[in-house]
């Protein structure tokens, strides 16, 4: 979980750890699991931006601890694994090979999916790196999208190491998580993250959904696979969280209230986007934050442009304003995800 107060963050002791997996494990692992039940993706990442602060141009797009949107390279797996009468469940393992300037070696790897999810009849049972049962990220992947989800901004986990479990009903879902409380990589410092979620509506069916969660648990700072601070600090959080669907509009909002270290924390997030052209091919959205933390408030402006410039890659450009670094991005990317 990344620090939203950016100004304290340099003054830290960062210590770094390398993925609990290896990446080239993984690599060795698609190798044998080609088959009509697997479906194996290629992605390809070119990103960086402009920033006031630094006046300089930078390979990736925010911060450069935070793992995603940097230049990369790697796969996204899915297999169906079946019995003779049903399925039995699926696997699911996403890592890339990215550059990065934080570090002794310029090439990091990165694990990001890496989980098996057991039907188990009455909910679905996941093990693994996948997202705690926490707010608007739980379902809004945003892996490859440069406006940050509230997990990115310091607001949860966009993936943890745990268990959970999930059930869809006609009415809505219900979602439940324990995980690790350390994000990227996996330590065991008698920390831990305990995440409930319940949603009204199916936004694909109804246009809407209306979520609400409950979060407690004594969590790690991490930023990437960088720990912040040695030990773990007391977090926990309830929070409302809405998306809504209307012709070419989309709007998605949440409202988290907290306490972090013994200190309150608040979240106000919103992206409104507007689809044009045929097929939505052009999109165009906004996104005001308005967060506090440490005793103090702060606010980031967002606003992004996403062209389908094919089936299989994607241009995005943003502009982003963080009011606590006091700095501008101008962040550019070129998306490629095809099948192989």
């Amino acid at each position: 979980m990344s620090d939203p107060d950016g100004t304290e963050r340099t003054e830290r002791r960062h210590v770094r750890k390398k993925p609990i997996i290896p990446i080239l494990l993984f690599a060795a692992l698609v190798a044998g699991l080609r088959a009509q039940s697997s479906l194996l993706f290629l992605e390809l990442q070119a990103v960086g931006g402009y920033s006031t602060a630094s006046s300089s141009f930078e390979l990736f797009s925010l911060m450069p601890e935070d793992v995603m949107q940097k230049p990369s390279v790697g796969f996204d797996l899915v297999k169906r694994i079946s019995g003779k009468t049903r399925d039995i469940g699926v696997l699911a393992v996403q890592a890339r090979l990215a550059y990065s300037r934080e570090g002794a070696h310029r090439l990091q790897p990165q694990l990001y999916n890496a989980f098996f999810r057991l039907k188990a009849g009455f909910a679905d049972v996941w093990a693994g790196h996948s997202r705690p049962a926490l707010g608007l990220s739980y379902v809004l992947d945003s892996h490859a999208l440069l406006l940050p989800a509230p997990a990115m901004l310091g607001y949860g986990f966009d993936r943890d190491w745990g268990v959970g479990l999930d059930r869809d009903f006609r009415w809505g879902s219900a979602a439940a998580s324990l995980t690790a409380g350390s994000g990227m990589p996996l330590y065991f410092k008698g920390n831990f993250l305990a995440a409930a979620r319940v949603s009204k509506g199916v936004l694909a069916r109804d246009n809407y959904s209306l979520g609400l969660s409950l979060a407690h648990g004594k969590i790690l700072e991490t930023m990437g696979y960088t720990l912040v601070e040695p030990e773990p600090i007391s977090w926990s959080a309830a929070s409302v969280d809405a998306a809504y669907m209307w012709r070419n509009l989309e709007n998605r909002a949440e409202i988290l209230l907290g306490r972090r270290d013994g200190a309150g924390i608040v979240l106000l997030f919103w992206r409104s986007g507007m689809a044009l052209l045929d097929e939505g091919r052009l999109k165009v959205e906004v996104q005001p934050v308005l967060m506090r933390s440490a005793g103090a408030w702060g606010y980031s402006l967002g606003s992004g442009l996403t062209y389908l410039l094919n089936a299989d890659l994607a241009g995005r450009f943003m502009v982003f304003y963080d009011h606590g670094r006091r700095d501008a991005r101008f962040v550019v990317q070129l998306y490629y995800y095809k099948r192989l």
